[in-house]
This record gives structure tokens, sequence and C-alpha cells, in this order.
């Protein structure tokens, strides 16, 4: 609390009028982030050229935010502040799942995901995967970055959902990106 407070150049005693304590600010700070990634993500579904694109829009996002983040994060709000962490659990089994599955059909829809996919499994596939950046255990971070995990399963995964013309437009994304 004396960072935060020394940081935003104000008193302990300030901030206590607005959080009633630790807990209090750091679920604040989780609120604000769900409702940052909900904002985000359906704009990605609204704006994008199709799912794959979708897709890229949430990754660029993903890799930014992994820029700006310790990767303990998880562990320390899961150890610390067990009622926070269960907000974000529960935005990531709900809302994540939703976006991740209509993004799913969207893709079969759209010819660029397989028809026969399961896309209950591969949503929860695709949930599991999304936080393998903090399973230390298999991932180190002093061996692996945030951002490269992710980028490397989130390629694996669009390759094992695309139809011919669908690698052929991941293909072009990741082109795209290699050019900026």
């Amino acid at each position: 609390m004396d960072e935060i407070a020394n940081h935003l150049g104000m008193s302990k005693k300030t901030i206590y009028q607005y959080f009633k304590d630790k807990d209090a600010l750091v679920e604040g700070v989780i609120d604000i982030e769900i409702q940052k990634h909900h904002d985000e993500f359906s704009r990605y579904a609204a704006i994008s050229e199709n799912a794959i694109h979708e897709i890229f829009l949430a990754l660029d996002t993903a890799q930014e935010m992994f820029k700006h983040m310790n990767p303990s994060v998880m562990f320390d709000l899961q150890k610390y502040h067990s009622n926070a962490f269960e907000k974000f659990r529960t935005h990531k089994n709900t809302f994540f799942y939703d976006i991740t599955k209509a993004n799913i059909e969207r893709g079969k829809a759209e010819g660029m995901f397989r028809k026969e996919l399961n896309v209950d499994v591969l949503t929860r596939l695709r949930l599991a995967n999304m936080f393998l950046m903090f399973d230390f255990e298999h991932f180190p971070s002093n061996k692996f970055t945030a951002i490269e995990i992710i980028t490397e399963t989130t390629d694996n995964f669009l390759h094992g959902l695309a139809t011919q013309s669908g690698l052929k437009v991941i293909e072009q994304y990741k082109q795209e990106r290699k050019n900026k």
C-alpha cells in the first residue's frame, strides 16, 4: 500500500477512503481489467474481417499486455487475494468461454474452420492453452516468455482448426504482422 500511495502521490489514508483494505483494492483492479477485456474482445468480434482476424486482434492485445505483466501475478492473486482470483477465474470460465466458442462457430460458418470440430472441447482446450504461461512447472519463466507461449499455442491452435482456405488466411495475417 505504501508503494501504491507513493506512486499515486497520495497518502494511504486517502486510498483507504475509497477501498476498505488491500483486497478491496485488488478486486477493484480486477473489476477494471474484466470490463476492459469484455469491451476489447467484444469489439474485436464486431470489427474483425473473419474469425481468424478476430484471434489475431486478441493475440496482439495479449502480447501487449504480457509485455508489462509479471507472470507471477496470477500466482500471487491466487495465493494472497482469493476473492479477486475467483472473480477472474469466473470471468475466464464464462466470458472467455462464450467469446471463444462464438469465434469457433463463426469460423466454421465462414468456412475458415473445419466443420467436424467439437466446439465445446476445443473451446475448453483454448481456455486451458490461454493460461499456460502461468504454469511455471512446464513453462519456467527463465526459459519461456509469456509472449512466446501465447504466440506458439495460438498458432498451433489455429492450424488445428483451419481448413485449407483458413490456412491461407492465417499465413496472410502472419505475413502482415511480420511486415509491421
